[in-house]
């Protein structure tokens, strides 16, 4: 220095800028550093889709949150799920479609989907897609895919992976088969245990199935996007047991519809980065690290859109159903009336506006006024209404 001393160095390191908390960080933090992701399934993808207004899902399902540790916490533990004996049935079963290296699985997709192509013969490749991890299975998975689209013969992938992006997160899944033709066209093969009696399935069933399917679909065209003569079918087929017996048989299920309602819904979801980045710091869903308390302010803290629907495939339904009764909101009766009302979001308001409040400024409350009238009315001319008299009873022969 100009002084003839010797500048002051200090013996700490200069401190560096804080660096910004990444994604999975982000995610880490919400549903607790110590609790490993719960990976997104099919299932859930599809009642994601069914339901893409709820921020409330798409965050938890994003980060991997457990939802029936959460339900439990809070108080309202999910009571749906299938009981243990379906499944020992359901594993029995598609071991069963499976045997002797996938012959009658490949044969009910050759009679039902492809029957003017050369049958399959003893031969049919079955890969083996072991690897470490799901990413590890993703990537031997479509190397699968690529060998047998170019090899031009029947091949069974026996629950193959797949990976998708939904809302910015990665997911993968898992079907229970994919079938290559020699042709190049995949087909995703369903394997469920409820019967097929006379040849149709229960309709809600099948169409749960449907959805769960597209759900696949779509993540395998992202793979046969990248391969020259590789189509994925939107036919899927569908396996069960013939009538009450345990032999299987199947029906082809076009799910075109599906597919394009799914992905139309998948791509409306908020990104999970938006709905993390709107939390406040500090926010948990960690049962092990979180009282009740702070875990019921947490999950307020993320908006839902409950409906009836939801108690048939979300953990959270019970908690967010007492939640919208609470609240008084309209939610509660369905999708169909809270659509009906439009600006009337509380059943206060509805009642209100059926006793005549709000008539000259909103449409949807001079429609519901003039229906209670109308309803009161009736109920008034069957009040003073004679009963119609009942025709004697006939004396007995005898």
């Amino acid at each position: 220095m100009a002084d003839g001393t010797l500048p002051r160095v200090s013996s700490y390191p200069p401190s560096s800028p804080a660096q910004p908390t990444t994604l999975r960080q982000r995610l880490a933090g919400l549903r607790g550093p110590a609790v490993p992701p719960r990976p997104l399934d099919a299932r859930a993808l599809a009642a994601l889709a069914a339901n893409p207004g709820c921020g409330r899902r798409a965050l938890l399902d994003g980060a991997g949150v457990d939802k029936t540790a959460l339900a439990t916490a809070l108080g309202s533990p999910a009571s749906f799920g299938q009981s243990q004996f379906a499944i020992v049935r359901g594993n029995s079963f598609e071991a069963k479609v499976k045997g002797d290296g996938g012959a009658e699985l490949l044969r009910l997709v050759h009679a039902h989907l492809a029957p003017a192509a050369e049958p399959p013969g003893a031969g049919a490749r079955v890969p083996d897609l072991t690897a470490a991890g799901p990413e590890g299975r993703a990537a031997r998975t479509a190397l699968a895919l690529r060998e047998a689209t170019s090899a031009k013969d029947w091949t069974l992938l026996d629950h193959p992976m797949l990976a998708l992006e939904v809302a910015g997160s990665p997911a993968y899944l898992e079907p229970d088969a994919v079938v290559v033709h020699p042709d190049g066209r995949w087909t995703v093969v369903e394997i469920k245990s409820f019967p097929m009696i006379d040849g149709a399935a229960d309709a809600a069933k099948v169409g749960a199935a449907a959805r769960q399917a597209a759900v696949y679909v779509l993540a395998l065209e992202r793979t046969a996007g990248k391969l020259p003569g590789a189509e994925v079918g939107h036919t899927v087929l569908l396996v069960c047991p013939k009538d009450f017996s345990n032999l299987p048989t199947a029906a082809p299920v076009d799910i075109r519809r599906e597919r394009s309602v799914t992905r139309r819904q998948l791509d409306r979801l908020t990104r999970v980065e938006e709905l993390a980045a709107a939390l406040p710091e500090g926010l948990s869903f960690d049962p092990a690290t979180r009282t009740a308390e702070e875990l019921v302010e947490a999950v307020s803290a993320v908006d839902a859109a409950y409906a009836p629907e939801c108690l048939a495939a979300c953990e959270l339904a019970f908690h967010c159903r007492d939640r919208a009764r609470s609240a008084d909101q309209v939610t509660a009766l369905g999708r169909s009336v809270r659509g009906e009302l439009g600006a009337l979001t509380t059943v206060e308001a509805a009642l209100a506006a059926a006793a005549g409040a709000g008539c000259g400024e909103d449409p949807t409350a001079a429609a519901l006024h003039r229906a209670a009238r109308l309803r009161a009315e009736a109920l008034d001319l069957a009040a003073v209404r004679p009963p119609h008299p009942s025709p004697e009873t006939p004396a007995c022969p005898c």
